[in-house]
């Protein structure tokens, strides 16, 4: 399993650069504007470059994973699906190669799409082909197809020293992964960088995307290895290139082990919620947390904020978060002590009269009777913690 981790941390570091290659390159950065106006959406293709930039991330990661560990070919999910229309332009054609894409991702070289056809966003054996397959989807953006392709196919050096240390062990067909590519994506479209932090934890803006990998069980649907990559940590004064960093956690049997320090607790617990979060919510917490409600965008960030310290818990009462959000900081507060319940079965087994642990999320499990992507929501809500005391008491003001 460690060279699972590092593969983990190294897929999140390529999803990262290209993340920020979108913003930081001119051809990209134009289609991203685009989002913002409105005016060009949907012009010259159908989907919208957001999209694709989510999609394309996703893509690459299964496509490395699946390369180095093909056992877990088929069980790597991410929100987003890979298809795309093709919105005008003529049919392409590009040398068809003979083998199957080596990720194991079902991708092949063969570019020639008609207009109006769909056509499946995938990691293809050259660059030349990836970027003849995006470039179906881009018509006529060349430039930007071209930039994305060379940073799917880029390699990525870690050099890191602690992270290459890590001795573990555990079956990689015993796993299965979620993946967002892009956690708080309408942030990442709006690309505030001017949002202040109040007592450090900032309300939106770009810092609040994030890459997002988590590993989980396939039989007990718990959260085993999480990995969150922040993208735009911090941008250099000099040359406004973006620097990330990223963050990971085990959380394997009896193994605990982060990049990160379990973060000390408040006295008075502070609490994160979404501005969308009820005056119920907000009016049970109040007397618990007097003034220290936060309130910020993305349910990466702030579960990233409770595995930070910047608050103790996050709290979430509506279905509005799903499993490829959740899983990778879930398996992070784990290895750190804290966790992840479901809210209204732990409150439910609280008015039972239930006194044991509450019950985790877990990620193996649809829910029944759901269609699309509901079937992998959090039902019910959830509480993102730190240190299980605060967990008890946020359950008690609920």
């Amino acid at each position: 399993m460690a060279g699972l981790l590092q593969a983990l941390v190294g897929a999140s570091e390529k999803a990262a650069h290209v993340a920020q290659l979108c913003r930081g390159e001119e051809p990209l950065f134009q289609l991203l504007v685009a989002e913002k106006t409105g005016a060009e959406r949907n012009r010259r293709f159908l989907q919208d470059f957001k999209t694709l930039a989510d999609v394309l991330i996703q893509e690459v990661i299964k496509h490395d994973l699946g390369k180095e560990f093909p056992e877990l070919q088929g069980h790597i999910h991410g929100e987003e699906s890979n298809e795309f229309q093709n919105a005008q332009g003529e049919s392409r054609e590009s040398p068809k190669s003979p083998n199957p894409d080596p990720g194991g991702c079902g991708a092949v070289a063969e570019v020639g799409v008609p207009a109006g056809e769909t056509v499946a966003v995938r990691v293809c054996a050259t660059p030349g082909d990836t970027a003849a397959l995006l470039l179906s989807v881009l018509e006529p953006e060349r430039a930007a197809a071209e930039l994305l392709a060379e940073a799917v196919h880029r390699d990525v050096a870690l050099g890191d020293a602690a992270l290459a240390g890590v001795a573990l062990s555990v079956a990689p067909q015993d796993l299965a992964i979620w993946i967002d590519p892009i956690d708080s994506t309408n942030e990442y479209i709006g690309g505030r960088e001017d949002v202040a932090p109040v007592d450090g934890i900032t309300p939106g803006g770009l810092c609040s995307a994030l890459v997002l990998i988590g590993a989980y069980d396939r039989h007990t649907g718990c959260p085993v290895l999480g990995v969150i990559n922040e993208p735009f940590f911090r941008r250099d004064p000099l040359t406004r290139r973006w620097h990330g960093r990223y963050h990971w956690g085990v959380a394997y049997r009896d193994t605990r082990l982060s990049s990160l320090s379990p973060p000390a607790p408040h006295p008075t617990p502070r609490v994160v919620l979404s501005r969308a979060e009820g005056e119920a919510v907000r009016g049970a917490l109040g007397p618990l947390c007097g003034d220290r409600l936060w309130f910020a965008a993305g349910a990466g960030y702030k579960m990233l904020c409770v595995i930070l310290g910047l608050a103790d818990a996050y709290v979430l009462s509506e279905g509005s978060t799903f499993a490829w959000d959740a899983c990778a900081p879930h398996a992070i507060l784990r290895a750190l002590g804290g966790g992840a319940v479901a809210l209204a079965d732990a409150l439910r087994a609280r008015r039972e009269g239930d006194t044991g642990p509450p019950p985790e999320l877990v990620y193996n499990r649809p829910v029944e009777g759901a269609v699309g992507a509901e079937r992998w929501a959090n039902r019910g809500g959830l509480v993102a913690y730190a240190h299980p005391q605060h967990l008890e008491a946020i359950l008690a003001a609920l």
